[in-house]
């Protein structure tokens, strides 16, 4: 480069001039948010910066409101922000009323990063769903994903839908079947995507299988049958020592498989009942958990064969204050997860299961289904009320500030870049400075 360039100062300038002139016209996009655990499949950005104070009128770049409910998380790629959402056809109510189960539209929207305009709104299907849900659940509670070139929609049991970023259709798989959950809980897991394919979890009360898709194509790569009840977790995809692995939660068993033919590598039994809480990964080991009748979270090695259950490739387990609906974060080498349902917040070393602080009460917060998420040398800790505690990133607990939408907020907050995109309850909010 300097052979060519550097040496003519009549071009260096110019060029330089060009480049700060690009920089001052156009936000900065050093990541992006394409799944719901964010780059790093942790929860955590190694890259954005976003404001840690904020109010329903304060550092609220724009807000848009968002027909139906539901708990799926944003994604941004670029210039561009997708949620899911499920409505009756008319535009109002969310279909089920307790007693009854109405038609409903499966939309997904794009919305534009710097204005919140709406670019684009498909609905991919309309349905009747064959089951009712939670009443803290909707119909469309998986987060999309995208790989910058397409995007993927996954309604469940009305099936997985894929759009070009413009939002031209490209291809459906509406046959895995109707899933039916435990105690018509309703479903939630959300794909994943990696290299060429696209990982779609199918665990229920019912034959249950892991699925490896062409993200291309939507065609079947291969299918594992999983001896599984309902969960609803998301697949985990890790590499090590040159192989690549999919970690899954499982109420019988925590288990990885090999991303290449769906293979079994290894399993170990000890999670509790229908574990919601997805898998993080620190270096060489997989740490997976759940928290509904009984506690139960452990480091496995990655390397691990068959049965890990009693052998040394379970590095460290803990039986109390694990985590139920939220799924831990790892960022740098520290563990956070919430206890149960609660705002309550433990931190552990990551490698060794030794705590920082267990247990600590997080005043805001009294009941969570968003999970923790980190950016900028700060951990974000999102309760059901809408209120988001902003803590520092380190050994010990440290609030720096608590902030409120005035509306509830179950879905996580995704960060990108200097901004922080959260879904809440009636609408869509870019929060920046």
């Amino acid at each position: 480069m300097s052979d060519k360039w550097g040496d003519n100062p009549m071009i260096t300038k110019p060029v330089t001039s060009l480049i700060l002139l690009a920089a001052i016209q156009s936000p900065a996009l050093a990541g992006n948010w394409a799944h719901w655990r964010g780059p790093t499949g942790n929860g955590s950005s190694p890259d954005a910066k976003p404001p840690s104070e904020w109010s329903a009128t304060k550092n609220v770049k724009w807000k848009v409101p968002i027909p139906g409910r539901s708990s799926g998380s944003p994604v941004i790629w670029d210039d561009k922000v997708f949620v899911v959402t499920a409505v009756s056809p008319s535009g109002k109510g969310l279909g089920f009323d307790g007693r009854r189960i109405s038609k409903l539209a499966f939309k997904i929207y794009c919305f534009d990063r710097k204005t919140g305009r709406v670019r684009w709104e498909k609905t991919a299907t309309e349905a009747t769903p064959h089951q009712g849900t939670h009443d803290t659940n909707g119909f469309s509670s998986a987060s999309p994903c995208t790989d910058g070139k397409r995007v993927y929609a996954h309604f469940g049991s009305r099936g997985l839908f894929c759009y070009t970023m413009d939002g031209e259709f490209v291809w459906k798989r509406n046959d895995f079947g109707k899933m039916n959950t435990r105690n018509d809980f309703g479903e939630g897991s959300s794909p994943t995507l990696h290299g060429g394919k696209i990982l779609v979890p199918w665990d229920h009360e019912g034959p249950s299988a892991l699925y490896a898709l062409d993200k291309l194509t939507g065609k079947t790569i291969w299918k594992t049958v999983r001896d599984e009840p309902t969960n609803w977790s998301t697949p985990l995809v890790v590499e090590h020592a040159g192989k690549k692995l999919v970690v899954m939660n499982g109420q019988t068993c925590a288990r990885a498989y090999d991303l290449e033919s769906g293979k079994e590598l290894w399993r170990c039994a000890g999670q509790t009942q229908r574990p919601v809480t997805s898998a993080v990964t620190i270096r060489d080991l997989a740490i997976v958990g759940s928290g509904f009748r009984g506690n139960f979270i452990g480091a496995f090695r990655l390397d691990g064969k068959g049965d890990l259950e009693g052998s040394d490739h379970v590095v460290w387990t803990l039986d109390r204050n694990t985590p139920d609906i939220a799924s831990p974060l790892i960022s740098g080498n520290r563990l956070y997860f919430h206890s149960g349902k609660s705002g309550m917040l433990t931190c552990l070393d990551a490698s060794t299961g030794k705590p920082h602080y267990t247990a600590a009460r997080i005043p805001g917060i009294s009941r969570t289904y968003a999970s923790p998420m980190a950016a900028g040398g700060h951990v974000y800790l999102t309760g059901r009320s809408g209120t988001t505690v902003v803590i520092k990133d380190g050994k010990k607990l440290e609030i720096v500030a608590t902030n409120s939408l005035d509306e509830g907020v179950d879905a996580t907050p995704a960060p990108v870049d200097h901004e922080l995109f959260i879904r809440g309850e009636r609408h869509l909010f870019c929060i920046g400075e």
